[in-house]
């Protein structure tokens, strides 16, 4: 059968994800990445169980579970009081409900995974894309070093500054929050003390922009620790910034006795200012479209930003799989974006909103969701 000669902007999360996918489907898939491999930077991830279970359907959740933890609740807590206010339970409880765990994991380890069953070959590196041509017979992609590349598709994941998406809508800069957060990693033994450790808990602030969240790393021999406060003097977006264990700690010096045990832990420091766009009308036009962050980038709070990447990316494939024809994929791109857009601006509002989860509720519909049995039909 004929294949679709597919690029893709961006060999993150979203990007590799949809090239596995979307390679294993038949197509001839090329992916361009800015970096110049790599590299081992970047937050720590929680892929809950609708996340995980989109890996498990390409055959690579076995390796994505060797480095990972496996959280065993989801714990809501006061800052001041401590007092829990929601418990689910994780682990096997959420296996046998979603058919899936939740899975915490550095960037680097669930990337390393993903490249390892993508042709490394069909990943060119140091090519940053400039600008987005259409041709007589479909896409030209041009990069900064004088390079160009012909496809009957391009997909852009290539994430918040995405230049792919500025060719759909015209250039534009997201917004900052007035949020900074701050990261680190402890050994689990530094705090053993601390209740439920194993657990990914999240200490609510006495404002939607301060938080707290641990979760266990590496098989649970480390603690992840992601706090955010309302900084409006600190604007850099960073994987690699260093901030300041002090300063951290300032920030939060009324919160519970075992939150502020956490941070007493903490040593080395990373720092980041957050920031969002509000949700696109559309994602797709002709045979170009987007995913993950570079069509609906959110914050942090319902930690759902890569594994709304992979949901993306499963669904696209789908939507692609079964295409022979350049002249069908402008269809397929709007059945994908009908099939996505509601339930990323649903997770992109709740995440700016920061109330899910905070006193009970339901977490089915985020947790639930499948990405490769949602039904897939044509764009109305």
């Amino acid at each position: 059968m004929p294949s679709l000669n597919i690029a893709i902007a961006g060999a993150g999360i979203g990007g590799l994800t949809a090239a596995i996918a979307l390679h294993r489907a038949g197509h001839q898939v090329t992916v361009f990445e800015q970096s110049k491999a790599f590299l081992r930077v970047g937050a720590d991830i929680n892929l809950t169980p609708n996340a995980v279970r989109a890996l498990d359907g390409l055959g690579i959740g076995a390796a994505v579970r060797i480095p990972a933890a496996r959280p065993t609740h989801r714990i809501s807590r006061m800052w001041d009081s401590g007092e829990e206010t929601s418990r689910l339970e994780m682990s096997d409880a959420a296996e046998q409900k979603y058919g899936a765990p939740q899975l915490t994991i550095h960037r680097a380890d669930l990337l390393a995974a993903l490249a390892e069953v993508f042709p490394l070959e069909q990943v060119q590196f140091a090519k940053r894309a400039e600008r987005v041509e259409h041709t007589d017979d479909g896409i030209c992609l041009h990069f900064k070093d004088g390079s160009q590349h012909h496809c009957d598709v391009l997909i852009g994941a290539d994430g918040i500054h995405s230049v792919v998406r500025n060719a759909l809508f015209g250039e534009e800069h997201p917004r900052f929050t007035g949020v900074v957060a701050y990261r680190a990693v402890v050994p689990a033994e530094l705090v053993a003390h601390v209740p439920n450790i194993q657990a990914f808990t999240k200490w609510w602030g006495p404002n939607p922009q301060s938080q707290i969240v641990t979760f266990p790393l590496n098989q649970g021999k480390d603690i992840f620790i992601f706090a955010t406060t309302a900084q409006d003097s600190w604007h850099e977006e960073s994987w690699t910034s260093a901030g300041d264990a002090d300063e951290l700690r300032s920030h939060y010096q009324a919160f519970h006795p075992d939150a502020r045990a956490l941070l007493n832990a903490c040593s080395d420091v990373l720092k980041t200012a957050l920031y969002e766009r509000d949700p696109l009308p559309f994602w797709s036009k002709g045979p170009i479209t987007l995913l993950g962050d570079a069509c609906h980038p959110m914050m942090p709070f319902m930690a759902q930003g890569a594994g709304q990447a992979i949901e993306d990316a499963v669904v696209l494939a789908r939507y692609l799989q079964d295409l022979d024809s350049p002249s069908q994929v402008a269809a397929a791109l709007q059945g994908y974006q009908q099939a996505r857009l509601e339930r990323t601006s649903q997770i992109q509002i709740g995440s700016r909103g920061n109330q899910w989860l905070k006193d009970g509720g339901n977490a089915d519909w985020v947790y639930g969701y499948d990405a490769w049995t949602i039904p897939t039909q044509s764009a109305a």
